[in-house]
């Protein structure tokens, strides 16, 4: 069993930018404790991190076959990017949307997600444990494509 995890652009300053907003946790931290989640879980997690849209449009197509569902963060690119919520639609593969802060209350154009029509839902607001929920949710998606 593999899930994708995609970090979108500027994930890799996570702990210094913005701690008020997005945490403390580093993105190295954030990974460890999802490799740790996964471990005992006896799941893969391939994970990427990309400030590029074109790189995590390539990704989405390059594990299409060999993961179960796609846990991403476009972070900025949520609220834009067609490209990469055509991608995710394009691979059919179940998309768990998730995000550190909570967007809803953030700035208006925050607001809007173009990926989350395509997600299975959308987890934000906890902070680095939005991943860790995210791969929960996940997990569920899975065991309810094997059981069916």
């Amino acid at each position: 069993m593999k899930i994708l995890v995609i970090h979108g652009p500027n994930l890799h300053l996570l702990g210094i930018r913005e701690p008020g907003v997005y945490g403390t946790d580093t993105l190295a931290e954030i990974n460890k404790k999802m490799l740790a989640w996964a471990d005992k879980e006896e799941i893969e997690l391939l994970i990427h991190q990309s400030n590029h849209e074109g790189e995590i449009i390539d990704w989405i197509s390059q594990y299409r076959e060999e993961v179960a569902v796609i846990v991403i963060n476009p972070a900025a690119f949520t609220h834009y990017s067609i490209a990469i919520r055509d991608a995710l639609a394009a691979v059919a593969l179940p998309v768990v949307e998730v995000h550190l802060s909570n967007i809803h209350q953030r700035e208006e154009f925050r607001h809007h997600s173009v990926i989350a029509p395509i997600a299975c839902g959308q987890i934000c607001g906890f902070g680095s444990d939005s991943y860790l929920l995210g791969l929960q949710a996940a997990k569920s998606v899975i065991k309810r494509k094997e059981r069916k």
